[in-house]
């Protein structure tokens, strides 16, 4: 969700690569990022989250549907929650929205019960 925080790992930091995205990821902080990872076989049993990309999201417009998607993730994959939000905040079926347009829509998700939509 949305302001939670999830560790994800990067190349080693003595590597160009690492560097780079460990620096990235410092400069990002506090902004709206899409993350870009993929799973890593760490052991026979374990596998680790490894971090591939950083989009900054910024303070600038975002898809709508990259958007929803975003929302939907928030609502745990529940469409119906993530639409009922998305309605509520009176947002676009198409176009671009802002950052400040898709933390209203979340705040609804966040202020909705999740049995008001499970039947």
């Amino acid at each position: 969700m949305a302001g939670d925080v999830e560790h994800i790992r990067t190349e080693q930091q003595e590597t160009d690569r690492g560097r780079a995205l460990i620096e990235r990821a410092r400069a990002l902080t506090g902004r709206w990022v899409l993350v870009f990872q993929y799973n890593e076989k760490a052991s026979a049993t374990k596998q680790v989250r490894m971090l591939a990309h950083l989009m900054d999201l910024g303070d600038g417009a975002i898809a709508v549907n990259l958007a929803k998607k975003i929302l939907t993730n928030d609502a745990g994959g529940a469409i119906p929650r993530a639409q009922a939000a998305w309605a509520d905040a009176g947002l676009p079926d198409s176009g671009a929205i802002t950052v400040e347009q898709l933390e209203q829509a979340h705040a609804k998700l966040v202020g909705m019960p999740w049995h008001s939509l499970s039947g």
